[in-house]
């Protein structure tokens, strides 16, 4: 928090904090940078930076106000305006809330003059949205603060930035779990469960490391496969379309806290040499129902014509499966971990993926190879789009009982 006026570190353009989750960083570095700008400038500007306003203001605006009330700042926080004023002893700045998503994003930050600016998460955002932020700070005496986990040793920022931190003139530090003197061992041993291989090095060792080899590497079919105890109480159906590659459907059976994979359909029309049309494959999917009531069939939201061809039939809910590939990767290992699915001995096709599911080591990007992918890809869909729905279809809402002392809020409704 107090870099910028510690005598060996004072004279530095910016700071860079990386590690682990949950080892602080944030917290330091958002406390630290309003301290820093609330004592060293006045009527100036500064940027709040984060992947999006909307996870800007939920992991940092939040918690921050919280400190710096405490601490005795005066907030005044205006968030349908995208900016807060802050004031302490007497100096009071304007601190600006943007969301550095895609490459589209910079032209935001384009034109305004700037004190300072935090970029949290920084390895997240495009690099002509961090270039852009950076232009901004002309302000004599401005800093940059950046805070982010590890990606890949081949990602621009640790290229550019960590490994060249003393070039760039910036202050490196390094987090880990220990940093963060909240946290109780108990929960500490919870994260270390959470994750393994590339996702355990990165958010628990808090290191740079390249994906590679399988991508479920604690897949064990001694320990992941099974049939249910008893008939199941509910059915899901999950599909990864094809045409000319290969299409997968998983009918998924719920029995006693456990989604078990009972049997699968998989066509590939490279072997067989004739493709399926839209109908065919849905005479697939009601011959592997059978007389089960489906619950929903979960579709590659990519294939509109087959989701189409279902609700035209009208005989199963379907919905568009959530596509985010690294994290429905992260909550499927999470879940072959933690025993919330198992997959049927008959279920070759996609026991035989398991073993050859791969990253591809010559992505610019984490991403697994284009390959033995298609029931890799069904039971993705299935685990985020399921496993990650509150039971019974509730939804829950928080809201603030009373506002912290010390913060006010404009066009209260």
């Amino acid at each position: 928090m107090n870099w910028w006026r510690m005598p060996e570190t004072r004279n530095l353009d910016a700071v860079i904090c990386d590690g682990a989750v949950r080892s602080g960083k944030t917290t330091a570095i958002s406390v630290g940078f309003v301290i820093w700008a609330c004592t060293c400038f006045h009527q100036q500007n500064f940027a709040l930076c984060g992947k999006t306003r909307a996870s800007l203001r939920r992991n940092l605006l939040l918690p921050l106000y919280q400190f710096l009330s405490a601490f005795g700042f005066q907030v005044t926080d205006r968030p349908s305006a995208g900016y807060a004023d802050i004031e302490f002893h007497g100096h009071r700045n304007r601190f600006y809330c943007f969301g550095g998503k895609d490459e589209a994003s910079a032209s935001l930050i384009q034109g305004i003059t700037l004190a300072g600016v935090l970029l949290d998460e920084v390895a997240l955002m495009p690099r002509s949205f961090v270039d852009q932020a950076l232009a901004r700070c002309s302000v004599p005496g401005s800093r940059i603060w950046f805070s982010c986990n590890p990606d890949r040793p081949s990602h621009w920022f640790y290229r550019e930035w960590i490994c060249k931190a003393d070039e760039k003139h910036a202050l490196y530090l390094h987090f880990t779990m220990d940093d963060n003197l909240t946290l109780r061992p108990a929960i500490r041993r919870r994260y270390e469960r959470f994750y393994q291989g590339v996702f355990y090095d990165r958010y628990v060792r808090g290191i740079w490391v390249a994906a590679q080899g399988l991508v479920y590497p604690m897949f064990r079919p001694e320990s992941h496969t099974g049939s249910p105890p008893e008939t199941p109480e509910r059915y899901v159906i999950s599909c990864d379309y094809g045409t000319v590659n290969p299409a997968s459907f998983g009918l998924w059976g719920y029995s006693r806290g456990c989604w078990y994979r009972l049997c699968e359909s998989y066509y590939d029309s490279a072997v067989t040499g004739v493709p399926r049309t839209d109908e065919e494959h849905y005479e697939a999917l009601v011959q592997l129902a059978g007389d089960r009531q489906i619950e929903q069939v979960i579709v590659d939201p990519s294939a509109a014509s087959f989701i189409a061809c279902i609700r035209r039939h009208g005989k199963f809910p379907v919905v568009a499966a959530k596509n985010d590939v690294l994290s429905g990767i992260r909550r499927t290992a999470d879940a072959l971990r933690n025993g919330e699915i198992r997959i049927g001995t008959c279920c070759t096709d996609a026991l035989r993926e398991f073993s050859l599911y791969v990253w591809d080591e010559k992505s610019q990007k984490d991403a697994p190879r284009k390959e033995y992918d298609h029931a890799m890809d069904d039971i993705r869909y299935f685990v985020a789009t399921v496993l990650d729905q509150p039971a019974d279809g509730a939804f829950f809402v928080a809201s603030l009982r009373r506002e912290s002392a010390g913060i006010t809020r404009s066009n209260r409704r």
